[in-house]
């Protein structure tokens, strides 16, 4: 049997990246799925049609913003209402306004973490209800290796996923006496079609700083989440996951 079968999953910023390939992953494993966007419907709705073609299973695209509370309990409103529950909720969607802290502006600083780590709340608190009605639940918070070890030039990224991280643990402890699970993975240099117009060079010499010798790619992250979003992972609670080819090690 697939790990997901019988399950709902809903992931924020699913039409692209890592988020994409969460997508893709949790349909390979039975479950039905949701996926918000925030822009370009004509290009969601197609990749929702090419992976319901190729999947055989339901694929509900949801225009939302996960950064506005209202917006995000539309989305979750939205999927209980095609299918009468929500087992897991993917908190992946995320932006990047890189600079020195020197330069960076007040905007910049405010965008990322209502994107980032404001979305979170808000996607939480949205599908809290539907979750403690069921007494039961995965959560699933995109948070990265820059979150715990920082970096140079990311200042306003790397405190949204490092407040991720710090939110994930608050709600394991505040849901878990009723079988809601929350925990963070946090995956190091994935090469998707951002990292693609990159310098090779500078792709190579990142490459060459990892352990395992190569960039992860978004399969590697959303095998993390099938696990985390399954019941293998049901006594794991309040955990973050580093899937980053040993970066930090």
């Amino acid at each position: 049997m697939a790990l997901l079968t019988g399950k709902t999953a809903l992931i924020t910023g699913g039409s692209r990246g890592i988020g994409r390939g969460i997508v893709e992953r949790f349909l390979e494993e039975g479950a039905d799925v949701a996926f918000t966007y925030v822009s370009s419907p004509d290009k969601a709705n197609a990749v929702a049609e090419e992976l319901k073609a190729k999947s055989g299973r339901p694929v509900l695209a949801i225009q939302s913003d996960a950064g506005n509370l209202n917006s995000a309990q539309t989305a979750v409103d939205q999927v209980v209402n095609a299918w009468g529950k929500l087992d897991v909720l993917v908190n992946n969607a995320g932006i990047t306004k890189d600079q020195l802290l020197m330069r960076m502006s007040e905007a910049d600083f405010d965008a990322v973490i209502a994107t980032n780590l404001k979305s979170v709340f808000n996607m939480t608190k949205a599908v809290m209800r539907t979750m403690l009605k069921q007494r039961s639940g995965s959560i699933i918070n995109m948070s990265s290796v820059v979150g715990v070890k920082g970096n140079a030039g990311q200042a306003n990224y790397a405190a949204s996923k490092a407040g991720i991280i710090g939110f994930t643990k608050s709600v394991a402890l505040e849901l878990g006496s009723r079988n809601i699970r929350s925990n963070a993975i946090a995956p190091g240099f994935i090469e998707t079609e951002m990292t693609g117009a990159l310098d090779p060079k500078v792709v190579e010499q990142w490459r060459e700083g990892i352990p395992l010798k190569r960039g992860g790619t978004p399969t590697d992250v959303a095998n993390a989440c099938v696990f985390l979003g399954s019941d293998l992972s049901s006594y794991i609670t309040g955990q973050t996951l580093h899937v980053c080819g040993g970066m930090l090690t």
